[in-house]
């Protein structure tokens, strides 16, 4: 058991430092403008070519827009789910410790998200509202990639009928892919923007999965 924390541990400090890796090539490689009002992205011929064979299609954009509203209904149930245990426990100790670090990682995923808004890495290939806007990584994708696989953890623990929860985690499974794939083909995010999106979700995930399996082992 030791053996696999210490595995889970060094997956998450390489997937961290893949994401680290590849934020600086971006700033620093192939850097031309090729975005709206002369802004510049990293990786410029890849993205641009990517970019051109996508295009834009503001509908499906629309689309994986509101349906980025779910995963915020999957955070709100966790926390009320915390919050009930807090009142009838009477104590923030006795919360579930998944929970707590639920919590937890949910902050983490907030602080990257206000990070990069402050720290701009690059803006959309696209205009929005004929603004530019922030666009690596991937918002979107970070909020999907991070929320529902958590989600499909807690409910692995939570649901005890094996049918019903295999169900529930296919689903939240093709939510996932199809949010990402259509945030990819939208043609509002460079391909940039979506593989930094996927690689910091999956370094923090992974950081949830330790830190849980962690308590485990030691219980």
């Amino acid at each position: 058991m030791k053996k696999k924390n210490q595995r889970n541990f060094c997956i998450t400090i390489c997937l961290l430092v893949a994401f680290i890796l590849w934020t600086v090539a971006i700033r620093y490689l192939d850097v031309q403008a090729i975005g709206p009002k002369g802004s510049s992205v990293g990786f410029a011929t890849l993205n641009g070519f990517f970019h051109n064979l996508t295009g834009v299609n503001m509908q499906l954009y629309t689309i994986t827009d509101w349906l980025g509203l779910v995963p915020f209904g999957f955070v709100f149930g966790f926390a009320v789910l915390g919050l009930i245990q807090l009142i009838r426990r009477k104590s923030f100790l006795k919360v579930d410790f998944d929970i707590l670090v639920h919590g937890g990682f949910y902050l983490i995923v907030m602080a990257a998200y206000v990070f990069f808004e402050l720290f701009v890495i690059n803006y959309r290939p696209v205009l929005i509202e004929g603004y530019l806007e922030a666009s690596y990584p991937s918002s979107t994708t970070m909020l999907v990639m991070c929320v529902m696989p958590t989600a499909v953890m807690q409910f692995h623990n939570r649901i005890q009928r094996n049918g019903l929860r295999r169900c529930i985690a296919w689903i939240m499974i093709a939510f996932t892919v199809f949010m990402v794939g259509g945030r990819l083909i939208s043609g509002v995010h460079w391909l940039t923007d979506i593989i930094g999106g996927a690689l910091l979700s999956a370094g923090l995930v992974m950081l949830y999965y330790s830190v849980c399996s962690l308590r485990i082992s030691k219980s």
